[in-house]
C-alpha cells in the first residue's frame, strides 16, 4: 500500500492541515478527518476532499486529515501535494485568483521592509500583509526542510493566487540549482513580483534564471515585469559583487546574507558588524555603480528595538536602501529608519529653498548662512525631499507652504 504525509500538526500549527493518503485497489474513498471546526466546516472540507481527488483520478483512497484550521487552497495544496507523491499525474489544481492581487510593481518602488514568510508555514502568510511590509518573501529556500520541498511550492504557488498581502511587493526567494528553476516554473505564472536568487557567486547564475522567466513568461503569454534581486552570501559574491550587480536590466536591488557570508569567513557574526564592513560596502557600491538598490541582511534579535534601529541607522548612513526582517514587529522600526528624520528634511528644505532663490537670482554661488553649497549636496537635499513627499511625511506643495510662512 502506498502512503503519503503532507503539511503540518502539533500544537503550535495553525491554519495548516497533515494529509495522509493511502492509495487503495477497491473500496472507494474513505475519508477520516479530524478538525477543530468539524462541526461548522466538516462538510465543506469532504465535498472539498472528495471533488479535489475525483480532479485527480484517485477513485480508491483512505483519506485521512487532522486540520487545525486550514483554509481551502491550504487544503488543495496539501492534497495535490500528496498526490503527486504517489502518481505520475501531470495535472494541477490552480485556484481561482484574488482579483485583490492582481496589482503590479515597478523598478523604484520602496523595498525598505521586505518580511521572510517560510514557505511551507501557511499560518504565517494570511496577515503578513496587514502589518504593511514594503514586501512579503514566500520562502522556498533556508527555511524549508529539503524533504518538505516539492509541498512548499505548491503552497506558494496556491498562496500567490489566494492570499492578500494588501499591496506588498509579491517576492518568492528560490532555491538553487535545477531545484530554483523548478521553483520558477511553478510560481511565475501566478503574478509574482520579484525573485530573490539565493548564494548568487555569479553574474551567469542572475543570467540564466532571466532567460529561464523570459522563456515562461512567453509560453505563457505574460508581459509583466518580473525583477530579480541576487543575494550575496559569500566571499566569491561579494568580490563579483560588480558584474552580478549589473548582469540583467531585471536586477533591481542586491541584499547581502551575513549569517551564511560570515560562516563562508569562519567567522562569528557579531553586533558590531567589523567582519562584515568591507562586503556591505562593496554591496553599497557595487549597487550604486549599476544603479539599483542595495539592501542590508536581516537583524536576528527579534527583541531588540533598540539594537534593530541603531542596525538601521548604521545601515542607512553606508548608503543601503532596505533591509531583510524575520518578525512583524521589525518592519515600523525599520521603516522609521530608513525614512527621513524631521532633522533631515529640515536641513534638506532650507538647502532646497536657498538653491532655488539663488537660481532666480542669477547667482552662481549658492550659500546657506556662511557656508557655501555645492552641487553634490543640494542633489542629496532634493533626494531627501522627492522621498519625504513620497512616503507621505511633506506634501507636494511643501515649497509653497514653507514661502508662506516666511
Amino acid at each position: 500500500m502506498k502512503q503519503a504525509i503532507t503539511g503540518n500538526v502539533g500544537p503550535r500549527v495553525r491554519s495548516d492541515i497533515e494529509v495522509t493518503l493511502e492509495l487503495t485497489d477497491s473500496g472507494g474513498i474513505e475519508l477520516n478527518i479530524r478538525s477543530k471546526v468539524k462541526t461548522m466546516y466538516g462538510k465543506a472540507i469532504e465535498e472539498q476532499c472528495r471533488s479535489l481527488l475525483q480532479y485527480f483520478g484517485i477513485e480508491n483512497a483512505r483519506l485521512s486529515l487532522n486540520d487545525s484550521g486550514a483554509l481551502p487552497f491550504v487544503i488543495a495544496a496539501r492534497i495535490e501535494a500528496a498526490v503527486k507523491a504517489l502518481t505520475n499525474t501531470t495535472r494541477s489544481f490552480i485556484p481561482e485568483m484574488n482579483e485583490e492581487n492582481l496589482y503590479g510593481s515597478s523598478r523604484d518602488r520602496f523595498r525598505f521592509s521586505r518580511l521572510y514568510l517560510p514557505g511551507n508555514n501557511p499560518g504565517m502568510f494570511l496577515n503578513a500583509g496587514l502589518h504593511s511590509p514594503d514586501g512579503v518573501i514566500l520562502d522556498l529556500e533556508d527555511s524549508v526542510a529539503p524533504d518538505r520541498k516539492d509541498e512548499a511550492r505548491i503552497l506558494v504557488r496556491n498562496a500567490l493566487r489566494a492570499v492578500n498581502f494588501y499591496g506588498a511587493e509579491r517576492m518568492v526567494r528560490i532555491n538553487q540549482g535545477e531545484r530554483g528553476l523548478e521553483d520558477l516554473e511553478m510560481v511565475i505564472p501566478h503574478n509574482v513580483h520579484l525573485i530573490l536568487v539565493p548564494k548568487c557567486e555569479d553574474a551567469e547564475t542572475v543570467r540564466i534564471i532571466d532567460r529561464k522567466i523570459r522563456d515562461i513568461k512567453d509560453k505563457e503569454g505574460q508581459s509583466e515585469r518580473i525583477f530579480l534581486m541576487p543575494i550575496i552570501e559569500s566571499a566569491r559574491g561579494v568580490e563579483n559583487a560588480g558584474e552580478i550587480a549589473a548582469a540583467s536590466e531585471s536586477v533591481v536591488a542586491m541584499a547581502i546574507g551575513l549569517e551564511d557570508y560570515t560562516a563562508d569567513l569562519g567567522v562569528q557574526r557579531t553586533k558590531e558588524g567589523g567582519e562584515s564592513i568591507y562586503a556591505r560596502n562593496r554591496i553599497v557600491v557595487a549597487s550604486k555603480a549599476a544603479g539599483i538598490q542595495p539592501i542590508d541582511s536581516v537583524f536576528s534579535d527579534v527583541g531588540d528595538m533598540e539594537g534593530l534601529l541603531q542596525n538601521v541607522l548604521s545601515a542607512k548612513a553606508m548608503g543601503f536602501e532596505g533591509m531583510g526582517c524575520i518578525h512583524p514587529r521589525q518592519i515600523a522600526v525599520i521603516r522609521k529608519g530608513f525614512s527621513p528624520s524631521e532633522e533631515e528634511m529640515e536641513k534638506a528644505k532650507k538647502i532646497v529653498i536657498a538653491y532655488r532663490d539663488a537660481r532666480e537670482k542669477g547667482l552662481g554661488v549658492v550659500a546657506l548662512g556662511t557656508k557655501m553649497i555645492d552641487a553634490p549636496v543640494v542633489a542629496r537635499a532634493e533626494k531627501t525631499i522627492s522621498l519625504a513627499v513620497r512616503l507621505g511625511l511633506l506634501p507636494e506643495n511643501w515649497i509653497e507652504e514653507e514661502k508662506a510662512k516666511s
